[in-house]
């Protein structure tokens, strides 16, 4: 079932699983203002059987980033350019800046497990969409680069949170400070990818993931996720009650004595 097509972004349901996909493959699916609303609107879309989310992008690359049209004067059609965005008040700047990172957000709600399956080119903003997965299955022909400070800019699609978790500061650091590209055996080594596999074995492997993420309960899961997010955040003994108290709710719910 399809509930939503448009603006480069196509979400189909199949009960448990969602896909989404960036269907602008005759520009490499480069993103913009246009494209991040549909992609926040799709979290809002979302029924609640959906337990499994896959992004993917149609063509030869995942996402080749921010579609250069945004830095002419131009800009796109209806939208503010970048340029004027920038001449403009701060407030509406940072608001403005917020509304884009939307997009970004809901991919690692704790009653989903969310997947980006990433072929070729996933350069700025579509590293940071990877990135704002919960896994991420990568052909062989991957490459990663966060480009923005060759620009002039910083990541600010809310990449640089989980990047550092997932590859720890000093790497994070040396990849967006210096725009290089991380191809996919580097990003399986380093643990930006979860599997690194052919290009033609990519949709079977994501295939397998998504059976084994549904196969256990969806409220062990849930729980799980949430204890695994916050662990960062919490010293032992905090993560010991979290524990706790998330298993005495699975024990309570599994003995028929959930609320």
């Amino acid at each position: 079932m399809t509930l939503l097509d448009k603006d480069g972004v196509r979400l189909t349901v199949d009960d448990a699983l969602a896909t989404v996909t960036l269907t602008n493959a005759a520009k490499r699916n480069a993103q913009s203002p246009a494209m991040w609303r549909a992609l926040a609107e799709v979290g809002t879309l979302l029924p609640g059987s959906v337990r499994v989310v896959v992004l993917r992008g149609e063509g030869a690359s995942f996402s080749a980033g921010l579609d250069r049209q945004a830095f002419t004067p131009e800009g796109f059609d209806g939208e503010p350019s970048f340029l004027d965005m920038a001449r403009g008040p701060e407030h509406e700047m940072d608001a403005l800046i917020a509304s884009y990172q939307e997009a970004f957000t809901w991919w690692r709600r704790n009653d989903l497990v969310s997947i980006a399956a990433v072929q070729g080119h996933a350069i700025g903003a579509g590293f940071q969409l990877a990135l704002a997965c919960d896994l991420r299955v990568c052909a062989e022909d991957a490459q990663f680069a966060m480009r923005e400070t060759s620009l002039g800019l910083v990541p600010d699609l809310t990449g640089t949170h989980p990047l550092v978790h997932l590859v720890g500061y000093a790497r994070a650091l040396e990849i967006c400070a210096t725009g290089r590209f991380v191809h996919g055996d580097e990003a399986g080594r380093i643990g930006l990818a979860n599997l690194v596999v052919p290009g033609d074995e990519l949709d079977a492997a994501v295939a397998d993931l998504i059976t084994a993420l549904l196969a256990p309960p969806r409220d062990a899961v849930i729980e799980t996720k949430a204890l695994l997010a916050g662990a960062v955040g919490r010293g032992l003994e905090e993560q010991r009650a979290a524990e706790r108290a998330a298993q005495g709710r699975r024990l309570r719910d599994l003995a028929g004595l959930g609320e």
